[in-house]
Order: C-alpha cells, then sequence, then structure tokens
C-alpha cells in the first residue's frame, strides 16, 4: 500500500469515526426530547446517499400535501422502490405490508416509492390497498436508487434505514418476509 493510500484510509477512518460519533451524540440527546422536539431537532449528519434520500419529497397518488421524507426520520424505515407493471414488485408487496403490520409496533416505519405514472399506480392502490404510504417516484425513484446503491436500475429495490438515517441493508430484485423479519436484528443498539 502506497503512503498516499495509507494516509487516505486513516483520514478516511477518522471521518467516519467523527461522523459515527456524531450521530451517536445526537442520538442521545433526542431520546430526552419529547417527540415534537425530536421531529424539529436537527438530525444527526448521515452519508450523502442517505442524504439525498432524506431531503426527497413526492406527490402521494390519492394528492393533497407532498410526502416529505424526512418526516419519516429518527425511526427505522423500509423502503420499497416498486412499478405496477413489475410482477416481482407485485408479488413481494404483500410480504411487505405485512412487515409493517408486524414491526410497526416496535417502531418500523415503510415506504413504498412508486417507479410509474400516476394514473396505473392509482388505479392498483384500489385493487390492493397499502397500509404503509406511497409516493410518486416516477423516473426520478430511479435517479434515488442509484444514488442509494442500486447501480443496476432494476425493480425492486429494498432499503432499510437505521434509525439515525443511515443505509442500513439494500436488496435488488424481490424479498420476502423472512428475509425482512431479520432486519430488526442487524439494528445495532
Amino acid at each position: 500500500m502506497s503512503e498516499h493510500s495509507a494516509k487516505r484510509r486513516k483520514w478516511l477512518s477518522a471521518a467516519i469515526g467523527t461522523v459515527a460519533g456524531l450521530a451517536a451524540l445526537g442520538w442521545g440527546l433526542k431520546l430526552g426530547l419529547r417527540r415534537e422536539e425530536a421531529a424539529q431537532a436537527p438530525s444527526a449528519p448521515v452519508s450523502e446517499p442517505a442524504q439525498a434520500f432524506w431531503t426527497a419529497e413526492f406527490e402521494r397518488p390519492e394528492g393533497g400535501e407532498l410526502l416529505r421524507v424526512a418526516s419519516l426520520r429518527d425511526q427505522p424505515l423500509l423502503v420499497n422502490f416498486w412499478a405496477t407493471w413489475c410482477a416481482p414488485c407485485v408479488k413481494e408487496l404483500p410480504d411487505i405490508a405485512q412487515f409493517q403490520r408486524e414491526f410497526a409496533p416496535l417502531g418500523w416505519r415503510v415506504l413504498g416509492l412508486a417507479v410509474d405514472a400516476p394514473t396505473p399506480v392509482r388505479e392498483f392502490l384500489k385493487k390492493l390497498q397499502l397500509d404503509f404510504p406511497q409516493g410518486m417516484a416516477g423516473l426520478t425513484g430511479t435517479t434515488l436508487a442509484k444514488t442509494l446503491g442500486n447501480t443496476q436500475g432494476g425493480l425492486p429495490f429494498t432499503v432499510a434505514f437505521d434509525a439515525q438515517g443511515e443505509i442500513l441493508w439494500r436488496k435488488l430484485g424481490a424479498t420476502t418476509l423472512d428475509e425482512l423479519r431479520q432486519l430488526p436484528l442487524k439494528i445495532k443498539h
């Protein structure tokens, strides 16, 4: 390893340690705050890909106010990128809905992001009512998914974030309920 590489790794390790320390400090401080105060408190710094996600806003299929992803922060979050024309996406949605029902009492939230046109999504959601929020990601969803690690741009793509807002797990391709049930075990307490 060259001297330049060694210095770079040392600097990178120090930077990661600093970010991790700040995240832990921020989370520890928030534990003592009431829920309303925690929602107003600044969140701990996260990686660039995570930051791109947390600043995103999406139209809701039913219209109304924009879905601001930042409103879902400070709890573990499972995000599923899907489309109505994607058979594996449609097949896994009931498992994702079941994960939400089982793990919501433990603080987990779920968000669906449809990489699709609004009309087919609205029609689809009339047939399969999902009990977790949905956002209309459209083609920007593909770009966001790539930022989060989906280098191939395929669907379905699922990402889990820890309560500090950092990427915990990601998967390209269909997931199963058994696989999702392992996610809470990956969180460091």
